[in-house]
């Protein structure tokens, strides 16, 4: 599908989430206790550095949940995400498996993806991204939860992970005026709708923007990319029962 937009002259915008199971049930291995430290979030960050700078992969948002991580890519090159992600995953499961002295699998499953129209959905990606604390109830304010982008997008602390996409640039002539332009975008809170828009294309990797977006996806790619219309299907003779023409 990010083929699919290079070949279409779009910029290639990723949003993911890998959801973890060790810290969703209780685990032998961990003695009852069912949270990363400290040390096992700085080592996951570390992870995303070095494989973003190995596979050309530029993260413009994140944050570190307890059970899950949430990212926002571009790709610099076809394949570089899938690579830059099983690097990250492998790294961590075998970081986490030595350290605890367990073995297995640490993520539920494959990591979703959708591909993200750059405006107005991306902006809207980093807020639906970094306010996961705020909605869980962790914090009270996205500054206040240490293991997220916000810090850096937000507030101007460096964060050598974020690489700036160019309309986050766009906010501003200087990192006071875009840290401030940003800061904006938090004070309403998200649409209903977009946030379950978000979360369904997410959690069925289908492409998230406007539906001229989609429909050039949809076209070079030959099947669905966004929800299948929900309801009952009409019955082929339903219309012309009614009098009604059959327009399709």
């Amino acid at each position: 599908m990010a083929q699919v937009a290079r070949e279409l002259g779009l910029r290639v915008n990723k949003i993911y989430k890998w959801r973890k199971q060790w810290e969703e049930k209780q685990d032998s291995a961990f003695s009852g206790r069912q949270t990363a430290t400290d040390k096992d979030y700085q080592f996951y960050l570390q992870c995303l550095k070095e494989s973003a700078k190995k596979f050309g992969v530029d993260v413009h948002a994140y944050v570190l949940m307890t059970n899950h991580v949430h990212l926002l890519l571009t790709p610099h090159a076809p394949g570089a995400a899938s690579r830059f992600m099983q690097a990250v995953g492998r790294r961590y499961v075998q970081y986490i498996n030595f350290q605890y002295r367990r073995s297995g699998t640490l993520w539920e499953g494959r990591y979703k993806a959708s591909l993200v129209d750059t405006d107005p959905y991306l902006l809207t990606c980093y807020r639906y991204i970094e306010l996961n604390p705020v909605r869980a109830n962790m914090v009270s304010h996205p500054g206040d939860y240490r293991w997220s982008s916000y810090r850096h997008n937000g507030q101007g602390n460096c964060d050598p992970q974020i690489i700036a996409h160019p309309l986050y640039n766009a906010l501003g002539d200087s990192t006071g005026e875009r840290c401030e332009s940003y800061r904006r975008l938090f004070r309403a809170q998200m649409d209903t709708h977009m946030l379950d828009e978000i979360r369904e294309a997410l959690n069925q990797e289908l492409v998230l923007g406007c539906e001229r977006f989609k429909e050039k996806i949809e076209k070079h790619l030959g099947r669905r990319t966004r929800p299948a219309k929900r309801g009952r299907p009409q019955k082929k003779n339903d219309g012309l029962q009614r009098g009604q023409k059959d327009l399709f």
